[in-house]
């Protein structure tokens, strides 16, 4: 099974598109995961310079998160994914409906996921985030019971900020999330928050280490399936994830640095295909 790595475009927007590109060649990555323009020739703009620079890509769907009324969340769900999907990506990672929808909107959006991605033939996942239908194990679990298709991207992060735990006493809510997930983001969080400072750091260690375990895990079932392939983004995020010190806002790590890092300790563990 080929292992894919790649960098997110997120916390990089102020660069342009060719420096960012150069960017990711140097540090050795295979892909780029972003949003793509609304606009459909700047679109095609980044889908052909990844493609001329032997990049692959994952879309994202995050802007829903500015949609707090179902009508137009679902509105601009549509929206967004038609237009990650023309970009023909590996796969769309979404960011879909929100906590407080009720069940029946929330499945309705996911229906609405899958219906695109079927027309397309690309896949869609959801990420599992705080504020979002899988913003908690509890708040996930029955939308697994009833789609047996709901595929998920893992960012386990925001599950260790809402239980406040390494979730090391609900091994029940892992068992049935970890084979449904077809993409990870490899970014490290702790029980009070989404991302350490620094994951090399000793006070790191027993979260790092807790996140190396699920993504292990996620690994072998992904391999014991017969995949093809298993996607991973070291994620971790500008401020406010990269936390700073008060008052002057100095950042307290660098965020692209930890990426890189991360790439290379995933590459260590898993090079560049498992069997």
């Amino acid at each position: 099974m080929e292992i894919l790595i790649f960098a997110p475009h997120w916390g990089s927007k102020e660069l342009a598109p060719a420096v960012f590109i150069e960017r990711v060649l140097a540090a050795g990555f295979d892909g780029v995961e972003m949003a793509l323009p609304a606009d459909a020739a700047l679109r095609e703009e980044w889908r052909a310079r990844l493609a001329d620079a032997g990049l692959g890509l994952i879309a994202q769907q995050w802007e829903t998160a500015f949609q707090p009324r179902f009508e137009a969340h679902r509105a601009a769900l549509a929206a967004l994914l038609e237009n990650a999907c023309a970009a023909r990506p590996l796969l769309v990672n979404s960011h879909t409906g929100k906590d407080y929808f009720t069940p029946a909107q929330n499945r309705e959006l996911i229906a609405l996921a899958a219906r695109i991605g079927s027309e397309h033939g690309v896949p869609i996942v959801h990420e599992i985030h705080r504020g979002r239908f899988s913003g908690h194990p509890m708040l996930l679990l029955p939308y697994l019971e009833s789609d047996a298709a709901l595929e998920l991207t893992a960012d386990l992060s925001h599950w260790c900020c809402a239980c406040e735990s390494l979730l090391e006493d609900q091994p029940e809510t892992l068992a049935p999330t970890l084979p449904r997930v077809r993409h990870i983001h490899a970014r490290v969080g702790h029980a009070q928050g989404p991302q350490v400072i620094d994951f090399r750091a000793p006070e790191a260690q027993e979260a790092l280490a807790a996140h190396l375990a699920w993504w292990d895990t996620i690994v072998a079932l992904r391999l014991a399936a017969g995949a093809p392939r298993l996607c991973m983004t070291p994620e971790f995020g500008p401020a406010p994830y990269t936390q700073s010190l008060p008052h002057s806002g100095a950042p307290l790590s660098d965020a692209w640095e930890q990426n890189v890092a991360m790439l290379e300790l995933l590459r260590r563990r898993y090079g560049r295909a498992v069997a």
